[in-house]
């Protein structure tokens, strides 16, 4: 189900190259635990009931895998999904660079330009700041000016921003959900009919 048929249900789908911690970021949210052990995901899909700025939501995400053989699988994740969390990880600048296929795939999918359809970009394991390969100025600012899209830089593993960028992408699929309802609106106030 999709956010248009019912409007408190919402498909985020995670994508971001393979290590990111996607499912790392996933589990946290759904479960609260932190898992050390690196898994690769192929797909799970997790439901977490939530109230985001007063008003209930029912989260529905997809962990997909990073992997770069199941990439025609991205096609139809991006197809089902309501709004995009786009993961990198701080400690690798390969997965920033990834980053710009994934979101041109999604605006390609979705045939829609930057800003129209709900994404949220971030970056991961910040609890490995002495790592830092990817740095907000030269490599996230240019990508998050031209996405139109919220970032936040976040750790499974200490929780940080965690909530707060599974939640932004809800409120992102909102903004866009509110915008097409108002131009419905204002699609049918303007219709008049001759008799």
């Amino acid at each position: 189900m999709s956010a248009t048929q019912n409007s408190n249900n919402y498909k985020i789908v995670i994508l971001g190259s393979g290590g990111v911690g996607k499912s790392a970021l996933t589990l946290r949210l759904i479960s609260g635990e932190f898992q050390t052990e690196y898994d690769p995901t192929i797909e799970d899909s997790y439901r977490k009931q939530v109230t985001i700025d007063s008003r209930p939501a029912l989260l529905d995400v997809l962990d997909t895998a990073g992997q770069e053989e199941y990439a025609s699988l991205q096609d139809q994740w991006i197809r089902e999904g309501d709004g995009f969390l786009v993961v990198y990880a701080i400690n690798n600048s390969q997965s920033i660079e990834d980053t710009d296929g994934i979101v041109e795939k999604i605006r390609r999918i979705k045939d829609q330009d930057f800003g129209e359809f709900p994404i949220v970009l971030a970056g991961n394991k910040k609890d490995l700041e002495q790592h830092r390969a990817v740095f907000k100025e030269a490599d996230v600012d240019p990508r998050i000016n031209e996405w139109k899209c919220p970032f936040f830089e976040t750790s499974a593993k200490t929780k940080e921003n965690v909530l707060e960028c599974f939640f932004a992408v809800v409120r992102e699929i909102r903004k866009r959900k509110e915008k097409e309802d108002n131009k419905g609106s204002t699609k049918k106030k303007g219709m008049c009919m001759v008799l």
